[in-house]
């Protein structure tokens, strides 16, 4: 087995370049040509964009037939327009308590195996968790990273968006919850975690990893406290975080950020060279800690 690449082993602006492919401001042809620039001898461009694209197998760290679990997918009606909403359920087996609630919002590429592995550590960890697949309305995961982001392209993001809302309602009446939810995102997760607390008073807690900004102005309707991670090499992401906790501040929101050294965008996705183990097992540590604070009765 070849050794387990990191972000070390990449030229920093060949980095910068993936980044902004994987979000669609560059095409794959651009991203190769640009790349092409940065590789040392006997190293091609499209062989980088293979060591950089996710491998779900590397990254996986609860078996989907874990005995522990109980996990299935289950769908509920979108009351905006957008059909049904589908996603991933996931209890641990065997317990008599009602117990908090998560919802898990993945990257923008809809429900893929390495969100699936992060909804069952969140039952592991003693949460229930459900991840709502954005693709589902246009046929769900199509199993292709580039084919995803192609369809992601696609949503209707206003009803998308009121899909992630319903989804919290559903959680909080979900048999078996104890009415609180939490929600945890990645990337346009972090950005629909930054959302979702704008738009639902009624939520307990909300997470954002490397997401973008809520809106300003609609910072004084957030009650649920936020618990904020960035990346320190992340940019595009970065130019909105000081103008947001300066307004989480001023407003006398329970807020705090952790800016994670040394890090790239995705530092917790564990099936790419971004990911950072230390700064993804403390990202973590953090996470589970402030759902328990605020998500048990």
């Amino acid at each position: 087995m070849s050794e387990r690449k990191t972000a070390k082993d990449f030229h920093p602006e060949t980095l910068r370049l993936f980044d902004r492919y994987v979000h669609g401001d560059i095409s794959r042809r651009d991203f190769l040509l640009g790349a092409a620039k940065f590789t040392v001898a006997g190293v091609t461009a499209l062989s980088v964009l293979e060591a950089l694209t996710p491998n779900y197998a590397q990254g996986q760290q609860v078996k989907p037939d874990d005995q522990a679990l109980s996990a299935s997918f289950v769908e509920f009606p979108s009351p905006h327009g957008n059909g049904t909403v589908r996603g991933y359920l996931v209890k641990p087996a065997s317990t008599a308590e009602k117990l908090p609630v998560v919802l898990v919002v993945h990257e923008n590429r809809g429900l893929n195996p390495h969100i699936e592995d992060v909804t069952r550590r969140l039952a592991l960890a003693g949460f229930i968790a459900l991840a709502p697949d954005a693709l589902f309305t246009l046929g769900g995961y199509p199993g292709d990273e580039d084919q995803a982001r192609e369809l992601f392209g696609k949503l209707d993001q206003t009803k998308t968006r009121q899909d992630f809302i319903e989804s919290v309602a559903y959680l909080q009446k979900l048999q078996g919850g104890n009415g609180k939810v939490g929600v945890v995102g990645f990337c346009y997760g972090g950005g629909i975690a930054n959302f979702l607390a704008t738009e639902v008073p009624t939520l307990a807690a909300a997470v954002p990893f490397y997401g973008r900004q809520g809106e300003l102005d609609k910072v004084g309707q957030i009650k649920a406290p936020l618990l904020i991670h960035y990346a320190s090499d992340d940019e595009r992401i970065n130019a909105g975080a000081k103008a947001y906790d300066d307004a989480l501040k001023a407003a006398g929101k329970t807020a705090q950020s952790f800016i994670y050294p040394d890090t790239q965008h995705g530092f917790h996705n564990d099936t790419t060279p971004r990911y950072d183990q230390a700064a993804a097992a403390l990202a973590w540590q953090r996470t589970l800690a402030f759902f328990q604070q605020h998500l048990n009765s």
